[in-house]
């Protein structure tokens, strides 16, 4: 008896922490997915010296047309990338909720990133892209993004 109520205890603590661990790991294709737009915003930046308006301007397709097997879209709006969790196979806690990528450029030119809910990175400058909100929990984000 006492084995079996040691199991019992011990899977109800190691389930919890494997499905936040499954969201994690969706919510990073998300993440890995918005490279390609980051690096785009950041050629926009380097040859116009502004931020793209759209995903048009930034060289990128529409923003539902780019799909992963969790993320619905990708969307530019003013240098800032949303990244929209979706589809058939996302985790309900993740599903419909949103992570924010904001560009800024440092004092000597280069483009760096703040992530969701993270602080300034060193660096930070005054010319920064439009801000989006995030609205995914910050469990579910890299320790740079909460």
């Amino acid at each position: 008896m006492i084995v079996v109520a040691i199991i019992g205890i011990l899977a109800a603590i190691a389930i919890p922490a494997y499905q936040d661990y499954l969201i994690r790991s969706q919510a990073s294709e998300g993440l890995t997915m918005a490279s390609a737009a980051k690096a785009s915003v950041a050629e926009y930046y380097a040859t116009k010296g502004t931020w793209p308006g759209t995903n048009s301007d930034a060289g990128l397709g529409a923003s539902a047309t780019i799909r992963g097997k969790y993320v619905s879209s990708i969307n530019v709006t003013g240098g800032g990338i949303a990244v929209t969790y979706g589809g058939a196979e996302v985790n309900t806690k993740l599903g419909g909720t949103t992570v924010g990528l904001q560009p800024g450029a440092s004092v000597n030119g280069d483009v760096i990133w703040k992530c969701g809910y993270g602080a300034n990175p060193s660096g930070w400058g005054s010319d920064v892209g439009t801000a989006v909100t995030s609205t995914t929990l910050g469990k579910y984000l890299p320790s740079s993004c909460r």
